[in-house]
């Protein structure tokens, strides 16, 4: 069963590139900023934590 998820998932993405290209950009996209986002907003909070305790 552990096997079987990630192929089905891969025949899920596979199967949205072909049938709707542009929407799995888009979700790709909008993923890309959220985790870039998230990564700066860490960095900020490490640094004003680091600062804190100096």
């Amino acid at each position: 069963m552990k096997k079987a998820i990630p192929a089905l998932l891969a025949v899920f993405v596979l199967f949205w590139l072909f049938t709707d290209p542009k929407g799995l950009a888009d979700v790709a996209s909008r993923g890309g900023s959220a985790g870039l986002s998230f990564a700066s907003d860490m960095g900020t909070a490490v640094i004003d934590f680091v600062d804190e305790l100096a």
